[in-house]
């Protein structure tokens, strides 16, 4: 058994492990941390590993020893994180019949280890500088195992070794870790994308299993970008995968799109992604947008450009959540987010790899029900905001708060508006008193039944509805109205 640790190793539980009936002899080796190097004087050391990867060359190394040697048990426990001079780094253990064969056989998993696994050491010396040493084998070893994973795709003429070096020197923005996330961040991760930002705010529920498989039943309650950034990791640790848990909004746009050079929009949510276009635009960077409704679905790449078709072209506004349906409201089969998240996937790799893809000023349609597919011409709206707004213009004015964060005292100046539906209101009423009830399938945004110079904090299941109303008021003179973040989920989760 080869371990992976990030605390103390007890040499002498671990030796327990090794005693067998028919084992005559155990050969144990210690490695610790000495404070010298090569002449130079060292403070402390450092190690990092590929833990998923290291344990299991370890155990191929073991597994080796055993049929090498004719060992009976082997075991071997490396340290990873800091190490203080004198605390034990590696510790090997090996029983069998025979002295010399434990011998041998610890002594072959020494080397094998220490020239295999990708464990990279760096020393800390005493006048402060550092380095990383003796990493010269692994690290080839290391690199080895990495291009093992891409083999079948750099086999392709398109993509080759310089491809493939491509992906690794770039970025991709997922947002949302929802259906169409789980496809697109599986395909990336793989694919070898270097590095891969999860921008997503919600929790997982045990209704989105069956079109999310990043995770697991065991995982619902818990934030779903540690998710999938724990269950990427053990496909390719080899990317870096940044998280972000958080809505992406107009405030926050230009932030979270700044260190990528391309965004994935894998929200059912049309402001998030008229935000994203709108940033996406301002930043000069390509955007990937995927939407379905049960079994169709549309994808269109957005590439900045004076005259090619943005978001804004068919969608001036966000319309009316009354006009949409999420997955909620409609309903889907898990497949369908599935073959568009990875159909974003393939787009975004076209990109990255400057392969030919769905044309700027084309809007594919699938329906998955018939095997129909089709692409749409859409052409630039001169009168589009996209043409001058959101290029020029900076995020605009925020309309969501954090309500059920905020003290008593500071929620005492606004009203809070349910506008879920009857049906909703009375199987899952806010946890607030003095709330106003105000449906909203029966409200006019052109005269809604809202006081101009009094405050408002406007809340539905999820956000998504209320930050509609929000944005529509605002714009009709309503400066006082705002969303509340997350909705009644943000309630129930405690954010």
């Amino acid at each position: 058994m080869f371990r992976i640790e990030e605390t103390t190793v007890n040499g002498d539980a671990l030796r327990s492990e090794l005693a067998v009936p028919e084992a005559g002899g155990c050969a144990i080796f210690e490695g610790w941390v000495r404070n010298s190097n090569e002449g130079r004087a060292v403070d402390r050391l450092d190690y990092e590993a590929y833990k998923v990867l290291a344990e299991r060359e370890g155990e191929r190394i073991l597994a080796e020893a055993v049929e090498r040697f004719g060992v009976e048990r082997c075991l071997c426990v490396h340290r990873v994180g800091e190490l203080a001079i004198g605390d034990m780094a590696v510790w090997v253990g090996v029983s069998a019949p025979h002295r010399g064969a434990a011998f041998s056989a610890c002594r072959y998993i020494i080397d094998e280890v220490k020239s295999r696994v990708p464990i990279w050491k760096k020393e800390h010396y005493t006048t402060g500088d550092t380095e990383w040493v003796n990493c010269a084998q692994c690290a080839g070893h290391g690199h080895a195992l990495e291009s093992s994973l891409y083999a079948r795709q750099t086999r392709l003429p398109e993509v080759g070794s310089d491809g493939q070096e491509k992906l690794k020197g770039s970025g991709v923005l997922v947002v949302g870790a929802g259906g169409l996330g789980s496809a697109a961040l599986s395909y990336l991760a793989g694919a070898g994308v270097g590095r891969l930002g999860i921008c997503e705010a919600d929790r997982l529920e045990a209704s989105n299993l069956h079109r999310q498989p990043l995770y697991e039943f065991g995982d619902v309650g818990e934030d779903k970008a540690l998710l999938a950034r724990r269950r990427l990791a053990t496909l390719n640790p080899f990317v870096k995968i940044e998280i972000h848990p958080e809505s992406l909004t107009h405030a926050n746009a230009d932030r979270l799109l700044e260190p990528y050079d391309v965004v994935v929009d894998c929200t059912d949510d049309f402001n998030t992604k008229l935000a994203i276009n709108d940033a996406a635009q301002r930043a000069g960077k390509p955007a990937v947008f995927a939407s379905i409704y049960q079994y169709d679905g549309q994808l269109q790449v957005m590439q900045p450009s004076s005259s090619s078709a943005c978001l804004r072209c068919l969608w001036p506004e966000a319309p009316s959540p009354l006009d949409t349906g999420t997955c909620e409201q409609a309903g889907v089969l898990g497949a369908v987010p599935g073959v568009f998240g990875a159909m974003q996937a393939m787009e975004t790799l076209k990109l990255l790899l400057g392969l030919p893809g769905l044309a700027p000023d084309e809007l594919g349609l699938v329906d998955l029900m018939s095997m129909e597919m089709r692409k749409l011409r859409i052409t630039r709206n001169p009168d589009c905001a996209g043409a001058d707004g959101c290029v020029r213009t900076s995020a605009g004015p925020e309309l969501e708060i954090d309500y059920w964060s905020m003290p008593a005292q500071a929620r005492g100046g606004l009203v809070l508006v349910d506008i879920r539906e009857a049906e909703e209101t009375l199987a899952s009423p806010l946890p607030a008193s003095d709330v106003v009830t105000l449906p909203l399938s029966g409200i006019n945004v052109d005269s809604p039944p809202l006081d101009r110079e009094r405050q408002y904090a406007l809340c539905c299941a999820s956000g998504q509805r209320s930050r509609w109303l929000a944005d529509a008021l605002h714009a009709r003179g309503f400066a006082g109205v705002r969303s509340v973040a997350g909705g009644l989920s943000a309630a129930h989760q405690g954010k």
